[in-house]
Formats: structure tokens, sequence, C-alpha cells
């Protein structure tokens, strides 16, 4: 089976999106059902895909298309573009790594869409207006086109479910992100080697409203004007900038805690590592998620954890985190929750269960694939 996987994305640098493509490729290759795997980028996409994603096998290739990096652009190219050169390729099957728009009558091939989130409808002030309209609308597009679809957990299928009701003909299915850094050899982020940094809160984040990342940081300060942490602890926030960044910064230097917090992006596999093994505690408030690779990532690593009490981290995280309500007081609710897994031992690494396993993801995808072929 060939499967092509469309991962042209706006992102000069790597994000999550990127990494989920990167890592159904690498899954799919290691099959024996899958002969080859096509990777579809943009041309300002290749050197962080061919430099911070492990994509060695003779199965996998990459394809860079060069067009101007806009929405309209790329856009235009998903719709007329993709068809061409689904022609040209001829592969088996078509895997949108996230929902964009194009025309099913255009393709003779079955199309899988990963859904990562119903962001656009739950949480439109992620993209703001009218910008939330075009996203839902791809979305719609997306989902009603698609012969398959994989949801990346239990929450996103619920959520998907309520808001798009399912074809007969239709296949949804829980596919889990996973995680795997057998051969991953750490080292400091490059940012940091100026500076010694030994003693710090993580979190892995985009600047976006619905992670909260203002809650982190007020909390944050509590604890430091409290005396609740050590006064050389400091805040590391690691992800690329986006609506809420000047807010935050904002806010950082209204409570003069420039000093204090990091803002670092477009990590590799090796220095993320580095900041999980190194961390004090990994914190993460989001008010809703689809799935959120970086907590399993922080719990493989045997990290202090502490979340938000929403469903998704309890389907992830299980009893492996300290959680706080976000409905009563989130502010002190993530100030003690820090201070008391400050206090507790560091657990043993998460177990590379069955759940989260590159073989689980690979397994789950062949019989979606299989159930629309």
């Amino acid at each position: 089976m060939h499967v092509l996987i469309p991962a042209l994305h706006r992102p000069v640098k790597p994000t999550g999106v990127c990494r989920h493509a990167a890592n159904l490729a690498q899954c799919l290759a290691d099959t024996e059902q899958v002969s080859q795997v096509t990777v579809l980028i943009g041309a300002w996409q290749q050197d962080y895909f061919e430099a911070s994603f492990n994509l060695q096998s003779p199965k996998i290739s990459l394809v860079t298309v060069d067009i101007n990096n806009t929405s309209l652009s790329r856009n235009r190219w998903f719709v007329f573009g993709l068809p061409k050169l689904v022609r040209q390729i001829k592969p088996d099957l078509l895997h949108l790594s996230f929902p964009f728009p194009f025309i099913r009558q255009w393709f003779e091939v079955p199309i899988v869409s990963s859904i990562h989130d119903l962001y656009p409808y739950e949480c439109p002030e992620n993209f703001g207006y009218p910008q939330v309209w075009f996203n839902r609308g791809f979305l719609k597009q997306c989902v009603q086109g698609s012969d398959g679809l994989a949801c990346v957990s239990q929450v996103t299928l619920q959520s998907l479910n309520a808001f798009f009701s399912e074809r007969p003909t239709q296949q949804r299915a829980v596919v889990y992100n996973y995680v795997d850094f057998s051969d991953i050899k750490i080292k400091a982020p490059q940012k940091l080697t100026d500076g010694a940094v030994s003693n710090f809160i993580l979190c892995v984040a985009q600047h976006r409203k619905n992670k909260n990342l203002d809650l982190l940081i007020q909390a944050y300060a509590d604890l430091l004007k409290k005396k609740a942490i050590a006064e050389d602890m400091q805040l590391i926030l690691v992800g690329s900038a986006g609506p809420e960044t000047d807010a935050l910064h904002d806010l950082i230097q209204s409570l003069a805690l420039q000093d204090k917090v990091i803002f670092l992006s477009a990590l590799t596999d090796e220095e993320l590592c580095w900041l999980y093994q190194a961390c004090s505690l990994f914190a993460i408030p989001s008010s809703t998620e689809g799935f959120c690779l970086p907590l399993v990532e922080a719990l493989s690593w045997g990290c202090r954890v502490v979340c938000s009490d929403i469903p998704i981290f309890r389907e992830v995280g299980s009893e492996n985190c300290v959680y706080f309500p976000l409905n009563d007081e989130p502010r002190a609710g993530l100030r003690d929750a820090i201070a008391t897994s400050l206090m507790s031992p560091s657990p043993d690494p998460l177990s590379k269960t069955q759940t989260f396993s590159k073989q689980n993801t690979a397994q789950t995808l062949l019989e979606l694939y299989t159930s629309i072929r």
C-alpha cells in the first residue's frame, strides 16, 4: 500500500501538526502492509522536516511544493494542485494530517483525515472573527468529504459526533498519538547554553487562549511572592507564537517576571527531551484539548505533572497527574497543586503502554484503512 500524507502547513518551524504527520509516516513505514509513504510539504518546511524528524526509512519520501506561503496560495493548491499530484503519483490512499479544503469528486482514492480537535466550534476565540468562519467551513467540508476520520482521542471522537452526524458509509475511529524517544540523545537547548538553568517549571503549548498560559504565569508569580517555591525556580514556556503572545509578554512585564520566564520554540526532539528530563515539574492548565501529546511525553520521562481537571487529561493522564479544577478559583487551585506536587517524590516514567505505542497506532490506522478500501 502506498499512502500519501499531505502536511503542507503554514509554520516555518516544527509544530504539533508537523510532528503528527511525521509520526504517521514513521509508524506506517514500520509495517509490512505499507510499501511506500509519501509526505507532502511546503518548500519552507523541508529543512525542519529533514532535521527535526527521523524520516530515515527507505519507504518514506518527501515531496516539496514550491508556492507562496500564504493562506490563499495554500488553500488554492489543496483544491486544485493536490488532485493533480494524486493522479500523477497514484497512491492507494490519501491521509490528510489535518483538515483542509478539498473537492471529493476530484479524487479517485479513499481519503482519511486526522481530526485533532473541534476548536473552531468549541473555542472560537482561538481564531477570532471572521477567521473562525473559514476554519469551521474547512473542517465541515473535510469531515463530510472524508471516507474515514482518525480522531486522536475518545474525547475528540465524542465532540466530533456531537457536531457532525456520522454517514452510514463513513468510518470513524480513535487513533492515539504515540511517543517514541527510544533513539534520542538528549542535549540542552541551544538558547539555554549561555546561562545555567537547572530549576524550572515546564509547559509545552502554543500561545492560544485555550492553553491558559496566563493562568500559569499568574500562579507562578503567586508562588514566588509567597516564597512557596525556590527563588531561583524559573518558568519555561515552549511553543510557537500565536494570538496570545503579546498579551503574555505584557502580563510578564506587569508582574516583573522578565528575568524569570523563558520563551522557547522550534526545538529539536533532543532539546525537548532534555527539558522533560531536567524540569522540576510539568504543568498544562488548558481549558480544552484534543489530545495533548506533550502530556504523554512528560509522563514518559517521569515528570511530576500538574494539569487542569478536564476529560481529555483524565483520559490520557489517568491517575498519574495532580489535577486542579478550572471552575473553582483556578489560580489558587493551580498554585496549590504545583506547591503540593513539588514536595512529592518524582514518579517513575510512564511505561510505554500499548495505548500510546507506535505499534498500536499503526495497527489501528491499518484497520481504519482496510475498512474503507
